[in-house]
């Protein structure tokens, strides 16, 4: 039976991208393990705000993804997952270079699961922390959603 962290091995070695958001902003999933994920993502000047320095959404796209990544190599066949709730704390600010985003889920209950990410700087700086609570969804929810189908096609 193939896992859904097979899967995105698969992914990894083939270069695909993970879904159309992370190929339009080219981000990378570098490793991923049950409950993990690691993600990179080269920013610049193009991703600032209007003070600067890199925009928090793209923190929080990267963190949202990061995480979603770790849900899902624990998800059940046929699964799929949403996000409840996401917050995230900047504490250093960036203009430019390589962030690291590594995701752990901390706690995967029967439907619900708490999920944390650290993003670094390349000089292993902590710039931003996120924790999330995420949804797994089955049945005639998760119809269309499933990312497994969008995997195997």
């Amino acid at each position: 039976m193939t896992t859904r962290l097979d899967i995105l091995k698969t992914f990894m070695a083939s270069g695909q991208p993970l879904a159309p958001l992370t190929q339009l902003l080219d981000i990378q999933l570098v490793a991923a393990e049950q409950g993990t994920a690691r993600l990179e993502y080269n920013i610049s000047e193009r991703h600032a705000n209007t003070m600067g320095t890199v925009h928090g959404g793209m923190l929080c796209i990267l963190a949202d993804t990061a995480m979603g990544v770790a849900f899902f190599t624990l998800l059940e066949d046929q699964e799929s997952l949403t996000t409840l709730e996401l917050k995230i704390n900047y504490l250093k600010p960036i203009w430019k270079g390589k962030l690291i985003a590594t995701a752990k889920v901390v706690k995967r209950g029967k439907t619900t699961g708490l999920v944390e990410c650290d993003i670094l700087d390349e000089n292993d700086q902590l710039i931003a922390r996120s924790s999330s609570t995420f949804m797994a969804i089955s049945g005639n929810q998760a119809l269309n959603r499933t990312a497994l189908r969008r995997f195997q096609n």
